[in-house]
């Protein structure tokens, strides 16, 4: 997998100086663990007073609530290995079978989410026509784009515009809390984007994917978790860094680069005092909005200033516990996602309860209701009654739930996703600047790298295996 030794370029100056590692969520910890396991020394300087980044489980009372991710879609063997190797595989919790079943609203009315051809026949999503529409996918060749298109005209070419506007939106709203019509499809959905050059049809595209897969004995895609929640994954890499490690509280203002040939300094402060550490190299694995007010050097034109324009809109997650006995809903599937076209003030409803164990006490169930996004970032930044009054009103319309929660707890992320939007690559431009101006910085992340948990967690990879190159 990865090698133990460091490669020879690393320099004996570079083992004794060590490795600055600015952010401590799930990129930042996975690259200190494997600089730490090639022999490197490394510091990592989380501005927060916890590790995890968007990663965080809250524990009260019998409710378990993931203040960011609720699972890790597991379809990388790197990925897998490195949870062995944290010591957490035996306590990997599978999701429910039932969350395979996923649910869309369409005129108001849950529906769900067809799994087979079988299903898109007879599923009430669709009109006929769009039906027929979707299944012409089939028949396209494959062929190479002059250029990058948003995401809602690329699957309107290949299923038409009632998929889009019944099906993949939400789909959008919920994984990225995006809108399809203003996302690149090349950035942010980068293997539709190779399957239609490859193989024309994206469900044919699709099906030799995971023939392909299967052949070459790759693992089952598969969510998972932690019996504790998915801040487990953060904590044991924190925990298999030497002590002192690890830096909380530690906001990094500025960067000074090598000169001479000279290392790194890194200033750093907590509680109003300044602090400076040298290093041979630093890798940043900080969102967007976190690297503008970073300053390199003297001059401000070499900071990322250009970033304050990555689109982050807020997100709030709202977790609602409820007597079963209130909840009319089987809630048999891993949730709900809401189509822009319906109007409503929800993203979606994942039914937590339903995904893992230990998420609600005996005889309750746990939802949580996402707000917020592109297409009303204001309903994220409501106020805590305003914002419980909306969503229960939504649940009572649309789950009809008429009780009130036993339980309630909010968090909002003021910036939540990046949004890969068209023309991003001018965000990627200014990122390989600065690593092509300064030798010995390295930047990965959310960033540039993919929002999803194993994209981010691959990121550290990169990141530790670039510096070592």
């Amino acid at each position: 997998m990865f090698r133990p030794d460091p490669s020879p370029a690393l320099t004996a100056a570079a083992l004794r100086l060590g490795v600055a590692v600015v952010g401590g969520g799930i990129t930042g910890l996975t690259a200190a663990y494997r600089l730490h396991r090639a022999g490197v020394r490394v510091r990592v300087f989380e501005a927060a007073g916890r590790v995890g980044g968007a990663i965080g489980t809250f524990c009260e009372s019998g409710w378990m609530h993931e203040c960011g991710p609720n699972t890790i879609q597991l379809n990388s063997r790197p990925v897998a290995e490195l949870i062995k190797e944290l010591g957490l595989s035996g306590q990997m919790l599978e999701a429910n079978p039932l969350a395979k079943n996923r649910f869309l609203l369409r005129n108001g009315r849950i529906c769900a989410v067809p799994r087979s051809p079988f299903g898109l026949v007879s599923t009430r999503l669709f009109s006929p026509a769009g039906k027929v529409r979707i299944f012409k996918d089939l028949f396209i060749e494959p062929h190479l784009r002059k250029q990058d298109v948003a995401l809602s005209e690329f699957v309107a070419e290949h299923f038409g515009q009632e998929a889009v506007d019944r099906a993949f939106s939400a789909f959008v709203s919920g994984v990225y809390a995006g809108d399809a019509g203003q996302l690149s499809t090349k950035l942010s959905f980068p293997t539709l984007w190779r399957i239609e050059r490859q193989y024309g049809s994206l469900i044919r595209g699709m099906v030799k994917l995971a023939t392909e897969r299967k052949r070459k004995g790759e693992p089952k895609t598969k969510l998972v978790s932690f019996a504790q929640g998915l801040q487990a994954l953060p904590e044991a890499l924190a925990k298999a860094l030497p002590n002192g490690s690890v830096e909380l509280g530690a906001e990094v203002s500025h960067l000074n680069p090598p000169r001479l040939g000279g290392p790194w300094t890194v200033r750093w402060q907590r509680d109003g005092v300044s602090q400076n550490e040298q290093f041979a190299a630093v890798l940043l694995a900080l969102p967007a909005h976190q690297l503008v007010p970073l300053t390199i050097g003297l001059d401000p034109q070499e900071s990322f200033a250009a970033l304050s324009q990555v689109s982050s809109p807020p997100v709030t997650s709202l977790f609602l516990g409820f007597k079963r006995q209130d909840v009319p809903h089987p809630l048999n599937g891993f949730g709900m996602l809401v189509p822009p076209v319906e109007n409503r003030k929800l993203l979606g409803v994942l039914f937590s309860s339903s995904l893992f164990p230990g998420r609600a006490p005996e005889g309750h169930v746990a939802l949580t209701a996402m707000v917020g996004g592109s297409r009303l970032p204001e309903v994220a930044l409501l106020d805590d009654a305003a914002l419980l009054d909306l969503v229960r009103s939504e649940l009572a319309s649309i789950m009809g739930i008429k009780a009130t929660p036993v339980y309630t707890r909010r968090v909002t992320w003021r910036h939540a996703i990046p949004q890969y939007t068209l023309g991003y690559e001018q965000f990627l431009d200014t990122i390989e600047v600065a690593e092509g101006t300064f030798p010995g910085l390295f930047v990965g992340g959310q960033v540039r790298d993919g929002i999803s948990v194993p994209n981010c967690i691959e990121a550290g990879f990169r990141l530790a295996e670039r510096c070592l190159a």
